[in-house]
């Protein structure tokens, strides 16, 4: 049963906050929508947007400042927690940047946490399909975008499911989680010590591996604290290159890793999502 947190007129539509008992997850999960004013009268297509480290499905719709474009763009925005909670996991929440609020859009393998750290299914299958059925989505046009962990889910789910986004783009991502320790400490965890799959996650790793999509969109900030240790877009940039992925990847001089970064250029973002989805 989906049930509606709370909801709150914003820019002509409509600001969503949800939770149902996911089948996929075995636990409650919470997920925000942004309808905007045009699904009204139609179905309108769908932006997933993936958060990054400790944020939850609030993040993004409070932070951004995207719902203005949104509904001048006539774009549904849907974001999600970041991992399972309350998991009863004994080290759960021992670590920031691993577990609760960390789930890296993967589905583990390893004990405990394989059974329920599934967020790549929870995303492309069963959140998709709640938005399909409960709210006007259009879905055969969606796209995915996020921010540092979640640009790095944006990416490789991308990536693995073609099929299922038009558009991608991404905020200062996690491009190459093999080489990071964010990443190693995640794969090392939930993935287990086989590197074979760690690369089934990884950006860089699946477009040297032939994975493709049209087109790809990242902004980084020269100021992102986390850029030299744990982003590294170079690895992308040399991936992109080598394969012939189409890729635009802008660094942006002064700009860090906080949501003022994403404020500033999350219109550009959505009217290339707008442009890719409408046309």
């Amino acid at each position: 049963m989906l049930e509606t947190r709370n909801q709150h007129a914003c820019f002509g539509g409509i600001q969503g906050f949800y939770q149902h008992p996911s089948a996929i997850i075995g636990l409650p999960m919470r997920f925000s929508v942004y309808q905007p004013p045009q699904a009204k009268d139609h179905a309108v297509p769908v932006l997933f947007f993936l958060a990054g480290l400790t944020c939850t499905e609030e993040t993004f719709m409070i932070k951004a400042g995207a719902q203005r474009y949104a509904a001048e763009y006539g774009l549904m925005l849907v974001s999600m927690d970041t991992s399972p909670r309350q998991t009863g996991i004994a080290e759960e929440t021992d670590h920031w940047d691993f577990g609760a609020g960390a789930g890296f859009y993967l589905d583990a393998t390893t004990e405990p946490w394989c059974k329920f750290y599934r967020m790549e299914s929870y995303v492309t299958e069963e959140l998709r399909d709640i938005i399909i059925q409960h709210f006007p989505a259009d879905e055969n046009r969606m796209g995915i975008f996020g921010h540092s962990m979640g640009g790095h889910g944006a990416l490789t789910l991308a990536l693995r499911y073609p099929e299922l986004y038009r558009s991608i783009s991404a905020f200062a991502p996690i491009c190459a989680p093999m080489r990071c320790p964010w990443g190693q400490k995640a794969f090392r965890n939930y993935l287990g010590e086989n590197q074979e799959n760690w690369q089934l996650y990884d950006a860089a790793a699946l477009i040297k591996d032939g994975r493709k999509v049209p087109d790809l969109l990242v902004d980084q900030g020269l100021n992102d604290q986390f850029m030299t240790e744990q982003l590294h877009p170079h690895h992308l940039e040399n991936a992109c290159a080598a394969v012939g992925q189409k890729l635009t990847l802008r660094y942006h001089q002064d700009y860090d890793h906080s949501y003022y970064f994403i404020s500033t250029f999350i219109g550009e973002h959505l009217k290339y999502h707008r442009d890719a989805l409408i046309g």
